[in-house]
Protein backbone atom coordinates (compact mmCIF):
# COMPACT_ATOMS: atom_id res chain seq x y z
CA UNK A 1 0.00 0.00 0.00
CA UNK A 2 1.13 3.30 -1.31
CA UNK A 3 1.36 6.58 1.09
CA UNK A 4 1.42 9.49 -0.38
CA UNK A 5 -1.10 11.88 1.94
CA UNK A 6 -0.24 14.57 0.06
CA UNK A 7 -1.53 13.34 -3.47
CA UNK A 8 -4.89 15.50 -3.20
CA UNK A 9 -2.20 18.80 -3.48
CA UNK A 10 -1.50 17.84 -7.19
CA UNK A 11 -5.25 18.30 -8.47
CA UNK A 12 -6.11 21.37 -6.37
CA UNK A 13 -2.63 22.68 -8.16
CA UNK A 14 -4.27 21.50 -11.70
CA UNK A 15 -7.46 22.84 -10.44
CA UNK A 16 -5.89 26.50 -9.68
CA UNK A 17 -3.76 26.52 -12.93
CA UNK A 18 -6.67 25.65 -14.85
CA UNK A 19 -8.85 28.58 -13.55
CA UNK A 20 -6.02 31.39 -14.09
CA UNK A 21 -5.40 31.31 -10.03
CA UNK A 22 -2.03 30.01 -9.49
CA UNK A 23 -0.45 32.29 -7.59
CA UNK A 24 3.66 32.76 -6.94
CA UNK A 25 6.06 35.01 -4.77
CA UNK A 26 7.85 37.29 -6.67
CA UNK A 27 10.67 38.78 -4.53
CA UNK A 28 11.74 42.16 -5.13
CA UNK A 29 15.02 44.43 -4.87
CA UNK A 30 16.09 46.66 -2.45
CA UNK A 31 16.30 49.33 -4.68
CA UNK A 32 12.57 49.58 -6.93
CA UNK A 33 13.50 48.90 -10.79
CA UNK A 34 9.29 49.47 -11.39
CA UNK A 35 6.92 52.13 -10.97
CA UNK A 36 5.02 51.16 -7.83
CA UNK A 37 1.34 51.10 -7.82
CA UNK A 38 0.80 48.17 -6.48
CA UNK A 39 1.97 48.70 -2.88
CA UNK A 40 -0.16 50.32 0.33
CA UNK A 41 2.31 52.44 0.58
CA UNK A 42 -0.09 55.53 0.62
CA UNK A 43 2.01 58.30 1.81
CA UNK A 44 5.07 57.35 0.50
CA UNK A 45 6.63 57.28 3.84
CA UNK A 46 7.82 53.07 4.07
CA UNK A 47 11.80 55.03 2.65
CA UNK A 48 10.94 58.52 3.66
CA UNK A 49 14.57 59.36 6.27
CA UNK A 50 12.66 59.97 9.01
CA UNK A 51 10.97 56.77 9.00
CA UNK A 52 14.30 54.61 8.21
CA UNK A 53 16.10 56.46 10.89
CA UNK A 54 13.05 56.01 13.59
CA UNK A 55 13.07 52.34 13.16
CA UNK A 56 16.44 52.11 12.78
CA UNK A 57 17.38 53.93 16.12
CA UNK A 58 14.63 51.81 17.69
CA UNK A 59 16.27 48.25 16.90
CA UNK A 60 19.48 49.55 18.27
CA UNK A 61 17.74 50.97 21.39
CA UNK A 62 15.21 48.07 21.69
CA UNK A 63 17.22 44.88 20.00
CA UNK A 64 15.55 43.59 17.03
CA UNK A 65 12.86 41.32 18.34
CA UNK A 66 10.23 41.98 21.08
CA UNK A 67 11.69 38.98 23.22
CA UNK A 68 8.03 37.87 24.27
CA UNK A 69 4.20 38.03 23.92
CA UNK A 70 3.24 41.69 25.42
CA UNK A 71 1.95 40.55 28.75
CA UNK A 72 5.78 38.82 29.36
CA UNK A 73 8.25 40.83 28.16
CA UNK A 74 6.92 42.04 24.93
CA UNK A 75 5.62 44.99 26.01
CA UNK A 76 7.92 48.28 26.02
CA UNK A 77 7.70 51.87 27.04
CA UNK A 78 7.91 52.17 22.76
CA UNK A 79 5.11 50.39 22.31
CA UNK A 80 2.98 52.82 24.93
CA UNK A 81 4.14 55.58 23.58
CA UNK A 82 3.04 54.49 19.61
CA UNK A 83 -0.60 53.66 21.87
CA UNK A 84 -1.42 57.26 22.96
CA UNK A 85 -0.20 58.87 19.77
CA UNK A 86 -2.11 56.61 17.80
CA UNK A 87 -5.35 57.26 20.44
CA UNK A 88 -4.78 61.01 20.56
CA UNK A 89 -4.41 60.93 16.52
CA UNK A 90 -7.26 59.25 15.26
CA UNK A 91 -9.63 60.58 18.04
CA UNK A 92 -10.05 57.64 20.56
CA UNK A 93 -9.61 56.94 23.96
CA UNK A 94 -7.53 54.30 24.04
CA UNK A 95 -5.13 51.85 21.65
CA UNK A 96 -3.83 48.55 21.78
CA UNK A 97 -0.76 47.83 19.40
CA UNK A 98 -0.71 44.48 17.94
CA UNK A 99 1.58 42.43 15.39
CA UNK A 100 -0.34 42.98 12.23
CA UNK A 101 -4.38 44.58 11.07
CA UNK A 102 -5.05 41.11 10.41
CA UNK A 103 -4.19 40.04 14.29
CA UNK A 104 -6.03 43.34 15.11
CA UNK A 105 -9.23 42.20 13.33
CA UNK A 106 -9.15 38.56 14.80
CA UNK A 107 -8.96 40.15 18.16
CA UNK A 108 -11.53 42.60 18.04
CA UNK A 109 -14.22 39.98 16.77
CA UNK A 110 -13.22 37.32 18.80
CA UNK A 111 -13.19 39.46 22.00
CA UNK A 112 -16.37 42.07 21.51
CA UNK A 113 -18.45 38.81 20.60
CA UNK A 114 -19.32 35.10 21.59
CA UNK A 115 -21.63 32.40 21.14
CA UNK A 116 -24.77 34.18 21.94
CA UNK A 117 -23.68 37.54 20.16
CA UNK A 118 -24.68 38.62 16.53
CA UNK A 119 -22.31 39.80 14.14
CA UNK A 120 -23.23 41.88 10.80
CA UNK A 121 -20.69 41.23 8.45
CA UNK A 122 -20.50 43.39 4.92
CA UNK A 123 -20.47 41.33 2.42
CA UNK A 124 -17.09 43.16 0.71
CA UNK A 125 -15.58 42.68 3.90
CA UNK A 126 -11.60 41.75 4.14
CA UNK A 127 -10.49 37.97 4.55
CA UNK A 128 -9.25 38.65 8.10
CA UNK A 129 -12.63 39.91 9.20
CA UNK A 130 -14.09 36.87 7.70
CA UNK A 131 -11.89 34.85 9.62
CA UNK A 132 -12.48 36.72 12.69
CA UNK A 133 -16.28 35.95 12.39
CA UNK A 134 -15.58 32.10 11.67
CA UNK A 135 -13.57 32.46 14.51
CA UNK A 136 -15.88 34.00 17.02
CA UNK A 137 -18.38 31.30 17.58
CA UNK A 138 -20.64 34.29 17.08
CA UNK A 139 -23.71 33.62 14.88
CA UNK A 140 -22.92 35.68 11.44
CA UNK A 141 -25.03 37.31 8.79
CA UNK A 142 -23.57 38.38 6.22
CA UNK A 143 -25.27 41.77 5.00
CA UNK A 144 -25.16 42.84 1.00
CA UNK A 145 -22.59 45.41 0.66
CA UNK A 146 -23.02 49.03 1.86
CA UNK A 147 -25.93 48.15 2.93
CA UNK A 148 -27.47 50.17 6.20
CA UNK A 149 -31.00 48.41 6.17
CA UNK A 150 -30.25 45.09 5.72
CA UNK A 151 -27.85 45.49 8.87
CA UNK A 152 -31.10 47.17 10.88
CA UNK A 153 -33.00 44.28 9.67
CA UNK A 154 -30.84 41.92 10.45
CA UNK A 155 -30.11 43.16 14.36
CA UNK A 156 -34.22 43.17 14.24
CA UNK A 157 -34.23 39.45 13.69
CA UNK A 158 -31.89 38.58 17.35
CA UNK A 159 -32.27 39.10 20.68
CA UNK A 160 -28.92 39.64 22.90
CA UNK A 161 -25.81 41.01 22.30
CA UNK A 162 -24.84 42.48 18.65
CA UNK A 163 -22.20 43.95 16.27
CA UNK A 164 -21.71 45.15 13.08
CA UNK A 165 -18.48 45.20 11.34
CA UNK A 166 -17.36 46.91 8.15
CA UNK A 167 -14.28 48.13 6.26
CA UNK A 168 -14.01 51.91 5.86
CA UNK A 169 -12.60 51.97 2.43
CA UNK A 170 -13.48 48.50 0.78
CA UNK A 171 -9.93 47.01 -0.35
CA UNK A 172 -11.17 45.85 -3.70
CA UNK A 173 -12.68 48.61 -5.07
CA UNK A 174 -12.21 51.60 -3.10
CA UNK A 175 -15.19 52.67 -2.33
CA UNK A 176 -16.27 54.01 1.36
CA UNK A 177 -18.60 52.25 3.88
CA UNK A 178 -21.39 54.38 4.64
CA UNK A 179 -20.48 55.07 8.30
CA UNK A 180 -22.98 57.28 9.57
CA UNK A 181 -26.08 55.60 8.76
CA UNK A 182 -24.18 52.24 10.02
CA UNK A 183 -24.05 54.08 13.22
CA UNK A 184 -27.45 55.09 13.53
CA UNK A 185 -28.39 51.54 12.82
CA UNK A 186 -26.05 50.27 15.47
CA UNK A 187 -27.36 53.26 18.09
CA UNK A 188 -30.78 52.27 17.83
CA UNK A 189 -30.15 48.41 18.30
CA UNK A 190 -28.01 49.22 21.04
CA UNK A 191 -25.58 47.31 18.94
CA UNK A 192 -21.39 48.23 18.93
CA UNK A 193 -20.03 48.94 15.20
CA UNK A 194 -16.80 47.96 14.53
CA UNK A 195 -14.37 49.59 11.40
CA UNK A 196 -11.55 48.67 10.37
CA UNK A 197 -9.75 51.57 8.93
CA UNK A 198 -6.91 50.21 7.14
CA UNK A 199 -7.51 51.89 3.82
CA UNK A 200 -8.20 54.92 5.39
CA UNK A 201 -5.75 55.85 8.14
CA UNK A 202 -3.70 58.75 6.52
CA UNK A 203 -6.26 59.19 3.43
CA UNK A 204 -9.19 60.13 4.82
CA UNK A 205 -10.38 62.84 7.53
CA UNK A 206 -8.46 65.82 8.58
CA UNK A 207 -4.73 65.62 8.13
CA UNK A 208 -5.14 62.00 7.82
CA UNK A 209 -6.65 61.07 10.57
CA UNK A 210 -9.41 58.36 9.06
CA UNK A 211 -12.63 57.69 8.23
CA UNK A 212 -13.93 58.04 11.45
CA UNK A 213 -12.76 61.00 12.32
CA UNK A 214 -14.22 62.44 8.79
CA UNK A 215 -17.57 60.49 9.56
CA UNK A 216 -17.46 62.33 13.50
CA UNK A 217 -17.40 59.19 14.84
CA UNK A 218 -14.05 59.14 16.61
CA UNK A 219 -14.05 58.17 20.05
CA UNK A 220 -17.68 57.59 20.18
CA UNK A 221 -18.86 54.69 23.25
CA UNK A 222 -20.41 52.24 20.59
CA UNK A 223 -17.36 52.73 18.21
CA UNK A 224 -14.50 50.25 17.68
CA UNK A 225 -11.50 50.86 14.85
CA UNK A 226 -8.94 48.98 14.03
CA UNK A 227 -6.02 49.78 11.61
CA UNK A 228 -2.78 48.48 9.99
CA UNK A 229 0.56 50.17 10.67
CA UNK A 230 1.52 48.72 7.09
CA UNK A 231 -0.20 50.87 5.13
CA UNK A 232 -0.08 54.29 5.02
CA UNK A 233 2.59 54.39 7.78
CA UNK A 234 4.70 52.66 6.34
CA UNK A 235 5.50 49.99 8.73
CA UNK A 236 4.22 46.79 9.88
CA UNK A 237 1.54 45.69 12.14
CA UNK A 238 -2.43 46.48 13.34
CA UNK A 239 -3.71 48.31 16.21
CA UNK A 240 -7.14 48.24 17.75
CA UNK A 241 -8.79 52.10 18.67
CA UNK A 242 -11.36 52.43 21.29
CA UNK A 243 -12.74 53.04 25.16
CA UNK A 244 -10.75 52.23 27.66
CA UNK A 245 -12.65 49.72 28.94
CA UNK A 246 -12.64 47.81 25.40
CA UNK A 247 -9.18 48.29 25.36
CA UNK A 248 -8.76 46.73 28.65
CA UNK A 249 -11.16 44.09 27.81
CA UNK A 250 -8.69 42.65 25.01
CA UNK A 251 -5.84 42.65 26.75
CA UNK A 252 -7.34 40.24 28.93
CA UNK A 253 -9.50 37.93 26.34
CA UNK A 254 -7.71 38.41 22.81
CA UNK A 255 -5.76 35.17 22.43
CA UNK A 256 -4.02 36.73 19.06
CA UNK A 257 -3.03 39.39 21.58
CA UNK A 258 -2.28 37.21 24.61
CA UNK A 259 -0.39 34.61 22.78
CA UNK A 260 1.24 36.46 19.78
CA UNK A 261 5.14 37.75 20.45
CA UNK A 262 4.62 41.54 20.35
CA UNK A 263 5.14 43.69 17.42
CA UNK A 264 9.24 44.49 16.48
CA UNK A 265 10.54 47.22 18.32
CA UNK A 266 11.58 48.55 14.62
CA UNK A 267 8.06 48.36 13.17
CA UNK A 268 6.91 50.71 16.25
CA UNK A 269 9.77 52.89 16.05
CA UNK A 270 8.72 53.57 12.27
CA UNK A 271 5.12 53.58 12.96
CA UNK A 272 6.01 56.50 15.27
CA UNK A 273 8.55 58.55 12.83
CA UNK A 274 5.73 58.27 10.06
CA UNK A 275 3.12 59.31 12.62
CA UNK A 276 5.14 62.55 13.16
CA UNK A 277 5.64 63.00 9.24
CA UNK A 278 1.75 62.77 8.98
CA UNK A 279 1.10 65.32 11.93
CA UNK A 280 3.56 67.92 10.30
CA UNK A 281 2.54 67.26 6.74
CA UNK A 282 -0.98 66.50 6.44
CA UNK A 283 -1.55 68.03 3.16
CA UNK A 284 0.14 64.09 2.24
CA UNK A 285 -3.86 62.87 2.62
CA UNK A 286 -5.31 65.47 0.22
CA UNK A 287 -2.42 64.75 -2.27
CA UNK A 288 -3.43 60.83 -1.84
CA UNK A 289 -6.92 61.24 -2.95
CA UNK A 290 -5.89 64.01 -5.66
CA UNK A 291 -3.95 61.50 -7.36
CA UNK A 292 -6.69 58.58 -7.09
CA UNK A 293 -9.16 61.06 -8.89
CA UNK A 294 -6.94 62.18 -11.16
CA UNK A 295 -6.15 58.01 -12.57
CA UNK A 296 -9.51 57.74 -12.27
CA UNK A 297 -10.27 60.70 -14.59
CA UNK A 298 -7.58 60.12 -17.17
CA UNK A 299 -8.16 55.89 -16.96
CA UNK A 300 -11.97 56.52 -17.71
CA UNK A 301 -11.22 58.59 -20.30
CA UNK A 302 -9.66 55.97 -22.87
CA UNK A 303 -12.50 54.07 -22.40
CA UNK A 304 -11.28 51.79 -19.40
CA UNK A 305 -14.22 50.72 -16.63
CA UNK A 306 -12.76 52.12 -13.52
CA UNK A 307 -14.62 52.80 -9.88
CA UNK A 308 -14.99 56.11 -8.81
CA UNK A 309 -11.99 55.77 -5.54
CA UNK A 310 -14.01 57.40 -2.51
CA UNK A 311 -9.91 57.35 -1.35
CA UNK A 312 -6.70 55.98 -2.69
CA UNK A 313 -7.89 52.43 -4.29
CA UNK A 314 -8.24 52.40 -7.88
CA UNK A 315 -9.82 49.93 -9.38
CA UNK A 316 -9.88 48.85 -13.67
CA UNK A 317 -11.97 46.14 -14.72
CA UNK A 318 -10.58 43.10 -16.44
CA UNK A 319 -12.63 40.66 -18.95
CA UNK A 320 -11.30 37.29 -17.18
CA UNK A 321 -8.98 36.30 -14.37
CA UNK A 322 -6.77 35.19 -17.06
CA UNK A 323 -6.68 38.83 -18.65
CA UNK A 324 -6.02 39.99 -15.65
CA UNK A 325 -2.84 38.37 -14.72
CA UNK A 326 -1.63 38.89 -18.37
CA UNK A 327 -2.56 42.68 -17.74
CA UNK A 328 -0.80 43.04 -14.94
CA UNK A 329 2.02 40.77 -16.43
CA UNK A 330 2.12 43.33 -19.20
CA UNK A 331 2.16 45.98 -17.59
CA UNK A 332 5.30 45.00 -15.47
CA UNK A 333 7.08 44.28 -18.81
CA UNK A 334 6.50 47.77 -19.69
CA UNK A 335 8.34 48.83 -16.06
CA UNK A 336 5.09 49.55 -13.76
CA UNK A 337 3.84 46.91 -11.00
CA UNK A 338 -0.04 46.67 -10.17
CA UNK A 339 -1.95 44.66 -8.53
CA UNK A 340 -4.00 42.02 -9.30
CA UNK A 341 -7.05 40.86 -7.99
CA UNK A 342 -9.18 37.85 -8.64
CA UNK A 343 -11.45 35.35 -6.96
CA UNK A 344 -11.42 34.29 -4.51
CA UNK A 345 -9.86 37.65 -3.27
CA UNK A 346 -12.73 39.58 -5.21
CA UNK A 347 -16.52 38.42 -3.74
CA UNK A 348 -18.30 39.53 -6.82
CA UNK A 349 -16.06 37.28 -9.02
CA UNK A 350 -15.07 40.08 -11.37
CA UNK A 351 -11.00 40.32 -11.81
CA UNK A 352 -9.52 43.57 -11.49
CA UNK A 353 -6.31 45.43 -11.89
CA UNK A 354 -6.02 47.20 -8.30
CA UNK A 355 -3.80 50.82 -8.42
CA UNK A 356 -2.78 52.48 -5.22
CA UNK A 357 -2.80 56.32 -5.50
CA UNK A 358 0.62 57.33 -3.46
CA UNK A 359 0.73 60.80 -2.85
CA UNK A 360 4.30 60.96 -3.73
CA UNK A 361 3.77 60.35 -7.20
CA UNK A 362 4.78 62.83 -9.81
CA UNK A 363 2.65 64.24 -12.45
CA UNK A 364 5.06 62.97 -15.02
CA UNK A 365 4.14 59.70 -13.27
CA UNK A 366 0.81 59.56 -13.50
CA UNK A 367 0.86 60.09 -17.42
CA UNK A 368 3.03 57.37 -17.61
CA UNK A 369 1.06 54.98 -15.42
CA UNK A 370 -2.14 55.50 -17.14
CA UNK A 371 -0.84 55.55 -20.73
CA UNK A 372 1.07 52.17 -19.70
CA UNK A 373 -2.37 50.64 -18.48
CA UNK A 374 -4.10 51.65 -21.76
CA UNK A 375 -1.52 50.31 -23.88
CA UNK A 376 -1.71 47.19 -22.49
CA UNK A 377 -5.38 46.63 -21.54
CA UNK A 378 -6.52 43.44 -23.01
CA UNK A 379 -9.61 42.99 -25.68
CA UNK A 380 -12.53 41.74 -24.74
CA UNK A 381 -13.12 38.66 -26.10
CA UNK A 382 -16.11 35.87 -26.17
CA UNK A 383 -13.93 33.29 -24.13
CA UNK A 384 -13.35 35.75 -21.53
CA UNK A 385 -15.65 34.96 -18.93
CA UNK A 386 -14.74 36.74 -14.90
Amino acid sequence: MSFAPFDWIDAEARRRAAAGLVRTLRPRDAEPELLDLASNDYLGLTRHPEVTAAAAAAAHRWGAGATGSRLVTGSTALHAELERELAAFCGFEAALVLSSGYAANLAALTALSGRDSLIVSDAGNHASIVDGCRLSRAETAVAPHADPEAVAKAFGAHDGRALAVTDSVFSVDGDAAPLPALAEVCRSANAALLVDDAHGLGVLGEGGRGALAAAGLAGGDGVVATLTLSKSLGSQGGAVLGPARVIDHLVNTARTFIFDTGLAPAAVGGALGALGVVRREPERAARARDVATALYTRLTAVGLEAVRPDAAVVSVRAPSADAAVRWAADCRTAGMAVGCFRPPSVPDGISRLRLTARADLTEEQITTAVATIAATAPRQTDADVS
